[in-house]
């Protein structure tokens, strides 16, 4: 990569890495917000597995992000997740989710988006495909 693809991909993925890392308090600690969305997308029975599970996920996404050597795979992870998170927008929860003006649904496509674009700039590291790209 050029230092200016370098630079590119580092923005993406700290800016990826921060938007995920700061939903984990949330997650984690059992905000009412966050207890909502998971209650509506799965059942009450299980808010806590679905909400401590996806914390765990992105948390995971975030530590390979940031490691050079795997950020297609976090990058990739990261792309997995969010896609749950935009489907339950646009299916269940809504774009407004208890009056936020959207803030979730958007923070979730730009996390789509930059997390695509590391994937792009990363893609002749991927095992299957990095061959085809040499």
């Amino acid at each position: 990569m050029t230092s200016a693809t370098t630079i590119i991909s580092w923005v993406c993925r700290i800016a990826v890495a921060a938007i995920l890392f700061q939903t984990l308090f949330f997650k984690f600690t059992g905000a009412e917000e966050s207890k909502y969305i998971f209650s509506t997308v799965l059942s009450p029975e299980l808010e806590a597995y679905g909400r401590i599970g996806s914390g765990i996920v992105e948390l995971i996404a975030v530590v390979l992000l940031l490691v050079p050597r795997t950020a297609w795979l976090g990058a990739l992870v990261a792309m997995g997740t969010i896609s749950g998170a935009i489907l339950s927008h646009l299916t269940v929860l809504g774009i407004d989710v208890k009056g936020d003006g959207g803030l979730l649904f958007g923070l979730a496509v730009t996390v789509f988006v930059l997390s695509g674009i590391v994937l792009l700039l990363h893609r002749k590291e991927l095992p299957v495909l990095g061959h085809a790209f040499s």
